[in-house]
């Protein structure tokens, strides 16, 4: 039977209002992991394509439904916070991100949005530069008097990390500006990237030294910039292309194109290939031109940018949200081969996802062999998108699903983690099998779960290992989230240490920390390289000094999923004492009202409910928990404000209030030692109602809980 199309996602004109809300939500988390993956950890999961498909879709849905844009939406956004690594460096003039085209009807539109946006008659010439997109990382260089300052990468273009030490160790970028026309405030902004000729090198020095290889120069680069060794950025052969500025004390002259000849005059690296188009049809002839040369460059580029030349209309376009008016992305197609499908493997990240891997023939995409492509979750084997609907069409009114023993065509789409497309069914052996996507963890044994979204019933596309504390695959980074500043925080028990001491044996779980002492005996730790008695002691002593520790923080370092350092404040806040807390949680059922009171703490949702009681319920988890607990003790909450009028009392905030936002209410009430929670329920003290007031009102009088206006708070509170 012939294989049907693929149905297409549902058009988003016709959305209703409640399915378009889910898709929003769904897509904010989607779209959040990936940013966090590409900005923070230098490790895309998704091809660029599929990335910008996912952002396409959320921002048309928020023009349909503008109510669902808030101060947090993604459409405001740019990349993912700082790590917290680096000392975090606040933008004067925040770095955003670019809108992106596809086609060449995308370029016409952004031209013609210009012109209509500053009412331009069809005979006022527009001017653009044109220049290659590279694939490396934002970098800003801050100039005072001519002199570096600052060096900071991209963040979330608000914030970002500050790498001045790793910056300076980079040959083509100046510590001083040469010109006697050097504005006295200049930054440069620009891309870190590695050529491709020093990769290859790179990793050749890594495959001969037994390392493990990169996997490509813009995730290289990237890494090597956020070193927290300087020495290790100064190894690395990084450069750099400027090709903007942010906060300056003023400009060079009135175009874009005037202002790279003048960082070109003052030592800064612009790319060669930067042009001034005096029409449309040079913009697209340049791109053309880009594309043929693609695999002949020595560094990697994903698309051509274009930017309106004159600044005083940059200016008068701004910006929508996250991107200029005035600039287009347009990207390259992804490039495409086919091969058969060996094996398919389950790898598991630090965060417990299990994520299938395909095992190829190996075969050329643009210009580089490929043995792997990613298969990104068990849906996408199964042949289900996202929207619950076939991807690669039906046969015999199933989705077409992937196979070992499939001959398939993948994709290096924007040059990053090859996937696979599409299935030949006319190929497919015989003997192939629907593959089974394991429910245990390979490498622990642990359950994996994959999330439900209780708004939706929709299950998260991800299978996750529940064994946190005891899955050797997530062992190392849990161990160094453990350790970490705003965790236990202990001083000399950094990424290298734990990283060694795993492999050694020593380190197995949180507890053993606290028996490095005891076991010294035996390991003789001041006889391995990079020790001595004296950091030796310093180091038992830092890991003494941690025997005593507020409940928030040693929630917080059990790294638990969707428990960050806020929810851990939240938990420890409404249960006080960890016996408390384990013995609610540890009987919590979905439908009992341990369960039904935790759901009612404020911030704290089904989905994060779920996650915390799936942790508790794992007995290897139970287990790594009373061992640590021999070893530590977890002190109470800090009381706060316990002298006020709402100290320990559990209030609902609800209707609009008119004097400060729901968050600052929240924020005043929890300084004040009250517990805010989302729901009203028997448990509930307070009820605090404003204009519009809803259901809750209902619910405080079922329950006989106290209603008072938001001016009776005030006065309750002083």
């Amino acid at each position: 039977m012939p294989a049907k199309k693929s149905a297409a996602p549902k058009p988003v004109e016709e959305l209703s209002a409640r399915e378009a809300k889910a898709e929003h939500a769904r897509l904010e988390v989607e779209i959040s992991g990936h940013d966090r993956h590409y900005y923070q950890e230098d490790s895309p999961t998704i091809s660029d394509a599929e990335y910008d498909a996912l952002r396409l879709r959320y921002e048309e849905i928020e023009k349909r439904f503008p109510e669902l844009q808030t101060l947090t939406s993604l459409t405001r956004k740019v990349g993912a916070a700082p790590a917290g690594r680096f000392k975090k460096v606040r933008h004067a003039v925040p770095m955003l991100s670019l809108a992106n085209g596809f086609t060449e009807e995308d370029v016409a539109d952004f031209i013609d949005r210009i012109r209509r946006f500053l009412n331009l008659k069809d005979s006022d010439k527009l001017e653009f530069t044109a220049e290659p997109k590279i694939d490396g990382l934002s970098c800003t260089l801050r100039y005072e008097k001519g002199r570096l300052v600052t060096a900071a990468t991209r963040g979330d273009g608000t914030e970002g990390e500050d790498v001045t030490a790793n910056v300076h160790t980079m040959k083509e970028v100046p510590h001083e500006l040469k010109g006697r026309d050097v504005p006295d405030v200049f930054e440069v902004r620009g891309e870190v990237y590695m050529r491709r000729e020093d990769f290859l090198a790179l990793n050749e020095r890594q495959k001969k030294e037994g390392k493990q290889l990169y996997v490509n120069p813009r995730n290289t680069a990237a890494g090597s910039l956020r070193q927290l060794d300087a020495k290790i950025t100064a190894s690395r052969p990084l450069r750099f292309f400027g090709y903007g500025y942010g906060q300056v004390s003023e400009l060079p002259g009135d175009t874009q194109f005037e202002i790279v000849q003048a960082l070109k005059r003052w030592g800064i690296p612009t790319n060669p290939l930067i042009v001034l188009c005096k029409s449309p049809d040079d913009m697209l002839a340049h791109y053309r031109k880009i594309e043929e040369r693609r695999a002949k460059l020595e560094y990697d580029i994903d698309g051509v940018v274009y930017k309106l030349n004159r600044i005083d209309w940059q200016d008068r376009l701004g910006f929508i949200s996250r991107t200029p008016r005035w600039a287009l992305a347009h990207k390259f197609p992804a490039e495409k081969a086919t091969t058969v499908v060996k094996d398919i493997q389950i790898t598991v990240g630090r965060t417990g996802a299990l994520t299938p891997t395909a095992v190829l023939d190996p075969v050329t995409v643009g210009g580089v062999v490929v043995g792997m492509a990613t298969l990104h979750n068990e849906d996408y084997i199964k042949g289900i998108g996202g929207d619950g609907q076939p991807i690669r069409g039906e046969i015999d009114g199933k989705p077409i699903d992937i196979r070992i023993g499939d001959t398939v065509r993948i994709q290096r789409a924007g040059d990053v983690i090859p996937q696979v497309l599409d299935v030949l069914l006319e190929k497919r052996p015989k003997s192939a099998k629907p593959y089974v996507f394991p429910d245990k963890c390979p490498a622990c044994g642990s359950h994996a779960v994959r999330e439900v979204d209780p708004e939706t019933g929709k299950a998260d596309a991800v299978r996750r290992c529940t064994g946190g504390l005891i899955c050797p695959a997530q062992a190392v980074e849990r161990l160094i989230h453990f350790v970490s500043r705003n965790a236990f925080d202990i001083d000399g028990l950094g990424e290298k240490q734990v990283a060694l001491f795993f492999e050694k044996g020593w380190l197995k779980e949180p507890a053993d920390i606290f028996a490095l002492r005891a076991r010294n005996r035996k390991i003789k730790l001041e006889e391995e390289e990079g020790f001595g008695e004296v950091s030796v002691r310093n180091l038992f002593n830092a890991i003494d000094a941690r025997r005593k520790i507020p409940l928030n923080r040693f929630l917080y370092a059990l790294g638990i999923r969707h428990v960050g350092e806020t929810n851990a404040i939240r938990l420890a806040r409404h249960y006080q004492t960890i016996d408390a807390l384990k013995a609610a949680l540890m009987r919590a059922k979905p439908t009992d009202e341990d369960y039904e009171d935790l759901t009612h703490i404020g911030g704290i949702g089904e989905v994060v409910a779920e996650a915390i009681v799936e942790f508790f319920k794992e007995r290897k988890n139970r287990a790594a928990i009373e061992a640590l607990l021999k070893e530590v003790d977890v002190e109470p909450m800090e009381a706060v404000a316990r002298d006020s009028p709402v100290s320990g009392k559990t209030v609902v905030f609800t209707g609009a209030l008119e004097k400060m936002t729901r968050d600052e209410a929240k924020a005043m009430a929890e300084r004040l030692g009250a517990k805010v929670s989302g729901s009203v329920s028997k448990k509930t003290d307070l009820v605090i109602a404003g204009p519009g007031a809803g259901s809750k009102l209902a619910d405080a009088k079922k329950h006989g809980v106290k209603v008072i206006t938001e001016d009776e708070w005030f006065k309750l509170v002083g």
